[in-house]
């Protein structure tokens, strides 16, 4: 749970400055380019909502009960709507409200195909650190953990991936393994499909070059789906893994889906960069954090 508490840190910040973000391209560039901090308080949205959830349950359960997840996410969804929910997810989380069965509910959006958003990826971060040093448990219960709310492969391939990473990053201040290793792993551990394809594209884009053209290249959640939105956050927290700060900035920077990107990369680099890494004028920025309801 220590774990998994740092991390969750890591992806609230992260959600919360990503989100002041969504400001004019012109503003936000600018806010980019100066480094100029986002005025306080920081909203966190739906990202953090659903990671709550998530760690609620592994708090009570230590292990992803299903029907447990879907009713907490009803639940805080009932509690506050407001925040930053999609459209698809609205329709998900007023039927689990309802008491209708999550596979159902889940497996029935976008014609029967289920869902391939990124909102598996972007709330994972924190069940990877969990249960990191069981790579096989790692993806047995992130796919668990997407499968009540996105059913569709490609979904619960993001969430796979992110949670990896997670667990990986738990272990680098031993090891200091190298970016190619962090990909490496990822790989290994995702399903074969356009999201891993992602990741593969994404292991081939030079470190050194900007996030922006990353962006172009690989996607930042502009289409809100697992393909677009993974591989450029497992490229930024690649970049950074021993600066927190760093890792968000240039996050931010390829724009797109700024709240989850730097959601999902900061409930990564915080475990290979450290608590600390956070600073704490960040931390005291993001709103508290509601753990349990």
């Amino acid at each position: 749970m220590a774990r998994a508490l740092v991390s969750l840190d890591g992806l609230s910040v992260g959600d919360a400055f990503g989100e002041r973000f969504f400001v004019s391209r012109e503003l936000a560039q600018s806010l980019v380019e100066q480094r100029a901090m986002p005025r306080a308080p920081w909203r966190y949205t739906d990202d953090t909502e659903m990671a709550l959830a998530i760690v609620q349950v592994l708090e009570d359960h230590g292990h992803i009960d299903q029907d447990a997840l879907a009713r907490l996410f009803a639940t805080r969804y009932r509690n506050d709507k407001n925040r930053g929910y999609g459209g698809t997810a609205h329709d998900i989380l007023q039927k689990l409200g309802l008491g209708l069965p999550w596979r159902e509910v889940s497996a029935e959006v976008f014609d029967g195909q289920g869902s391939m958003g990124n909102g598996g990826a972007m709330r994972v971060a924190p069940l990877g650190a969990y249960f990191a040093g069981d790579m096989t448990r790692v993806v047995s219960e992130a796919r668990a953990s997407a499968e009540v709310t996105h059913m569709h492969p490609e979904g619960q391939a993001g969430a796979i991936a992110i949670a990896v990473a997670a667990a990986w990053a738990c272990q680098w201040t031993e090891t200091h393994g190298s970016a190619r290793q962090l990909f490496e792993v990822v790989l290994d551990h995702t399903p074969a499909g356009a999201t891993r394809q992602g990741l593969e594209r994404a292991r081939a884009w030079p470190l050194d070059a900007s996030p922006s053209s990353a962006a172009r290249e690989l996607g930042s959640g502009q289409k809100v789906i697992s393909e677009d939105t993974v591989p450029f956050a497992v490229w930024c927290a690649a970049r950074h893994l021993d600066s927190f700060e760093e890792a968000l900035w240039n996050t931010v920077s390829g724009f797109g889906d700024r709240d989850t990107t730097c959601a999902i990369v900061g409930g990564t680099v915080v475990l290979s960069a450290g608590p600390a890494s956070i600073p704490a004028t960040w931390l005291a920025s993001r709103e508290p954090l509601l753990l349990r309801v």
